[in-house]
């Protein structure tokens, strides 16, 4: 993996969008949506609120730090855009505007095609925010409307959190996607990802139910999923472990997959990462059951399934990479020669 000043910082805004992702979900946990009121995305009308109180402060600096991202990914998409002109010394055939229209005249490349979709869902990002704030689904909010606003951030975030690790990974070396001539490996990972989406949208609902309908035991809160007459988010919280347990044998099999189909090492990696990760959060989400979702497993648990989503990302980036155009396998340049037989070691006599 190469790793220059671009593609140091495209990891680091990754991480940075991690923390702010994990902030949002305390800001729903804690009930703390309605902290700036209706008001976005001025806090109570005012650029920095007075008469903060815990709520107002929590939601606060969600969205500042909501804004810092916001500014590291149009830095990081500028940072992109120069490093395209540069490479194809679009400055040379003509300056300022017409150089940028050369430049962008030219194939993208691939981190400059992930920079501008990350910006792009970051964007949408900020848009479905202001929606929740706007239309009041925060704090004791408990309709329809808000289960399906809450789905659709859950996906834009995981989209945006992908093209984020995508920028990241080919600006330090990875090579582009091949999607065609694949066989069935290119469906596998296709489906994998397509059902982590559902499951996290499972998930954010779940966590919904359970931030607004705490049990005070585990057999009430099994009593509350089974009961007719619960509330339709507590109903639905029995698809989301069902899911997840179904889901984790699938994604066992895809990166079984991997392992047999593919020598690169990095696909390798990245397909016995997502076995350990997925073992990991089923664990956590077991435990977060048993103790009832407090916020700090909320938490960790949403940490847990971003991390999961990004390494499934980035398996399937690297198990439907283009072939190196010369050269050997890098797993063949890895291998010792004292493990090769004794026909590599040197020609046959005669």
């Amino acid at each position: 993996m190469r790793l220059d000043r671009f593609a140091a910082y495209a990891w680091a805004v990754l991480l940075l969008n991690f923390a702010v992702v994990a902030w949002g979900a305390f800001v729903r946990a804690s009930g703390s949506g309605a902290g700036c009121g209706s008001h976005w995305p001025l806090c109570n009308g005012q650029v920095v609120p007075r008469d903060v109180h815990t709520a107002m402060l929590i939601e606060f600096t969600h969205r500042v730090t909501s804004g810092l991202a916001l500014v590291a990914v149009l830095v990081l998409l500028g940072w992109a855009l120069a490093r395209h002109a540069a490479r194809h010394a679009a400055r040379r055939a003509g300056a300022g505007a017409e150089g940028l229209r050369l430049a962008l005249a030219r194939p993208w490349s691939w981190e400059l095609r992930g920079a501008a979709l990350a910006m792009a869902f970051m964007l949408s990002e900020a848009l479905v925010g202001a929606a929740l704030v706007l239309l009041g689904l925060v704090a004791e909010n408990d309709s329809a409307t808000r289960a399906v606003v809450l789905g659709i951030h859950l996906v834009n975030t995981f989209f945006l959190l992908a093209f984020l690790a995508l920028t990241a990974w080919w600006a330090s070396g990875g090579r582009p996607v091949r999607l065609r001539h694949q066989g069935v490996l290119g469906p596998l990972l296709l489906a994998a990802l397509a059902g982590l989406l559902l499951l996290g949208v499972t998930g954010a609902v779940t966590a919904l139910g359970d931030t607004l309908f705490p049990s005070g035991s585990l057999r009430e809160g099994f009593r509350q999923d089974f009961s007719p007459t619960a509330h339709f988010l507590l109903r639905l919280r029995v698809i989301h472990p069902a899911l997840a347990v179904s889901l984790g044998v699938y994604l066992l099999l895809v990166a079984s997959a991997v392992l047999r189909r593919r020598t690169d090492l990095d696909a390798r990696r990245f397909a016995r990462l997502l076995i350990t990760l997925f073992f990991a959060q089923l664990a956590v989400g077991a435990l977060n059951l048993l103790l009832r979702a407090p916020v700090w497993m909320q938490l960790v648990h949403l940490v847990l399934a971003d991390a999961v989503w990004v390494t499934l990302v980035l398996l399937t980036a690297t198990a439907l990479a283009d072939a190196p155009a010369v050269g050997p396998s890098r797993a063949a340049v890895a291998r010792p020669a004292s493990r090769r037989g004794a026909g590599e070691a040197a020609p046959a006599n005669g």
